[in-house]
């Protein structure tokens, strides 16, 4: 036997294992039981202690009522272990579901494939915020819609459980393929996915998979007990299902990789040549993603506001990537076909759950749409997230500076070491400029003018940083120290508020209020407590924390003084534009102040653009 058929019956001979351990884990517990049972028959009929009354009859009773006793303690754990692994709620992905009715293109492509695979076709159809795709098994009655939707829906309990028992897998599709992707690319793609369903109907396989799923899930049950006085219980069954998880890993892995290689093989005669080329694809949407993710999505996020079209940023992101690179310039060609979101009948709105679903995985913001969280279309990024992010980053930098003991009087400040003669006086750092306007409009009289302000210039002004910053070598070390404790008091306050949010069930179809035409969201498994399950970054250094505040006090002063704006780079996130083109060049001056404490070459940047530091910023 060759083909698919030799890995699915490889496949089955795996499963047929696990099904044993299962079965050997249900006689070792009826063990107790057989005894106990044979102990007391015999007892009854006399075979067994009943040959010298006198001597025999007191043991045998004895070791029957211990052996029962035993048989019904034994039972009554396996009793136990029996029902948390067939009731505990397997993991479910968080996905947007697709109905039929949103999708029919959609759906009409999915079972086409299917019939040319002769396989069942997927029950429904699910995005994810993620560049891959699956087949998901959400036949547990814990996945089923409420009772109430069901009964609406017709038919009895009884027929909905047989149906249940019969659901194909559903099929999750990564959310930036349906905008990256061309149709025909989409079609062979899921090719090999769709093609897992045939192996997945196997009665046996599909017995293995549910009893491993349920191991797992009553791990998980067993690691969320809190309380003190059943904590024994739960680590019991958390303990035996770990054993065997442990018995059955290797037989459900090999199950598992025989179910793909006959999947994929049964798709070899499906667009095997234009497979070649959307695996490409896969490789392409996967760094634009993450690019978007964590250089424009990230920064919106950390400012409470959620942007409400990643799919549909993915593509300028990757057409500003096949711009750039030569390499992608025959990607950009594609975009003339016909995209695969064109078989959703309401993009926008399936764009918009995936992007909020993204935002509760990645960052752990709020399950719905609020005051402190709501969504920005990308013509509004740049003045409501970038120039936002940059004056309240300003202004956090200004109350740690606030907050720092002052300075000694004029005089007292260090001179540079003598290793660096080429810049004798850092405090002359700021560009010389004109007499400024008053707030009132009115020019200072040359007195005013003339009077040292300081080691320190007063008011939320660039010269005020950069006079601290040079102050002496330690200064640096003390404000990102600050920035630091202060950041991680804004983000407790912040969880905090969170927390006392009421939580969202997980579950399927778990509406988004408040938002129109927006479908239900399944949360998945482990998003009640809104910590992300996937964070984006780690923790930043103080360092890189107080070179990312002094950039945006940079960039404030260039927006007010230097007539720059706001902008967004679709690979790079934020930017400076001056004169409507983007400035990169700002990060080695800002280093060199924040860790060398030079302010010569930011100087020279400020004057080249004709930034005037010692005017004060707009702060939030």
């Amino acid at each position: 036997m060759a083909g698919p058929e030799a890995g699915a019956e490889a496949a089955r001979a795996r499963a047929l294992a696990v099904l044993r351990i299962r079965g050997a884990a249900l006689g070792v517990a009826l063990v107790p039981a057989a005894v106990a049972v044979v102990l007391l028959v015999g007892g009854l009929t006399g075979r067994i202690g009943r040959a010298d009354p006198v001597t025999s009859s007191g043991g045998w009773d004895t070791a029957r009522w211990a052996v029962t006793g035993i048989a019904l303690v034994v039972l009554l754990l396996a009793a136990l272990v029996t029902a948390v692994v067939v009731r505990a709620r397997p993991a479910l992905s968080p996905s947007v579901p697709i109905a039929e009715s949103s999708a029919p293109d959609l759906y009409r492509l999915v079972r086409d494939l299917a019939d040319r695979l002769e396989v069942p076709a997927p029950s429904a159809i699910a995005l994810t915020p993620d560049c891959d795709s699956w087949l998901e098994d959400r036949t547990h009655r814990a996945h089923a819609p409420p009772r109430g939707r069901a009964a609406r829906g017709g038919g009895g309990a009884g027929a909905r459980d047989g149906a249940r028992a019969e659901q194909a897998p559903v099929l999750v599709i990564g959310s930036p393929f349906m905008w990256w992707m061309r149709v025909a690319e989409l079609r062979a793609l899921l090719a090999p996915v769709v093609a897992g369903t045939g192996p997945s109907a196997n009665p046996d396989i599909a017995a293995a998979r549910r009893f491993v799923r349920g191991l797992d899930a009553a791990v998980a049950v067993s690691a969320r007990a809190k309380s003190p006085l059943t904590a024994p219980a739960p680590a019991f069954v958390g303990w035996v299902a770990r054993l065997l998880l442990r018995a059955c890993r290797e037989h459900a892995l090999e199950m598992e990789r025989c179910v793909a290689a006959a999947a994929s093989e049964r798709a070899q005669s499906v667009d095997y040549g234009l497979r070649i080329v959307a695996q490409e694809q896969v490789g392409l949407a996967y760094a634009g993603w993450d690019r978007l993710l964590t250089r424009v999505a990230l920064p919106a996020w950390r400012m409470g506001r959620w942007p409400s079209r990643l799919d549909a940023g993915v593509v300028s992101a990757l057409t500003e990537l096949s711009r750039r690179d030569r390499l992608a310039e025959g990607f950009a060609s594609r975009l003339g076909e016909r995209p695969a979101c064109d078989l959703l009948e309401e993009p926008g709105a399936v764009d918009r759950a995936a992007s909020l679903l993204a935002a509760r995985l990645f960052h752990g913001g709020p399950a719905e749409p609020g005051p402190d969280w709501s969504p920005v279309g990308w013509q509004q990024y740049p003045e409501e997230v970038v120039d936002r992010k940059w004056r309240q980053e300003a202004a956090r930098l200004h109350r740690v500076l606030d907050a720092l003991p002052p300075e000694p009087a004029e005089g007292a400040q260090p001179a540079r070491p003598p290793a660096a003669p080429e810049r004798p006086a850092r405090p002359e750092c700021r560009i010389p400029r004109p007499a400024p306007q008053s707030p009132e409009g009115q020019t200072p009289a040359p007195g005013e003018r003339s009077a040292d302000p300081g080691p320190e210039s007063s008011g939320p002004t660039l010269t005020r940083v950069i006079e601290r910053l040079t102050a002496d070598e330690r200064a640096g070390d003390l404000v990102a120290a600050r920035l630091g404790a202060e950041l991680a008091r804004e983000e407790r306050a912040e969880a905090e508020r969170q927390a006392a949010r009421e939580p969202v069930a997980d579950g399927p179809d778990t509406g988004v209020p408040g938002v129109p035409g927006l479908p239900g969201v399944t949360w998945g498994d482990g998003l009640a407590d809104g910590l992300p399950l996937f964070p984006m970054q780690p923790p930043r250094t103080g360092r890189e924390l107080l070179a990312d505040h002094v950039t945006a006090m940079v960039c404030c002063a260039a927006v007010d003084t230097a007539g720059a704006a706001p902008g967004l780079d679709w690979l790079d996130g934020p930017v400076l534009l001056v004169d409507g083109v983007r400035r990169s060049d700002l990060g080695h001056p800002v280093l060199r102040l924040v860790d060398d404490g030079d302010a010569g070459p930011l100087g020279d940047w400020l004057g080249e653009v004709g930034v005037r530091p010692e005017k004060p910023v707009r702060l939030v």
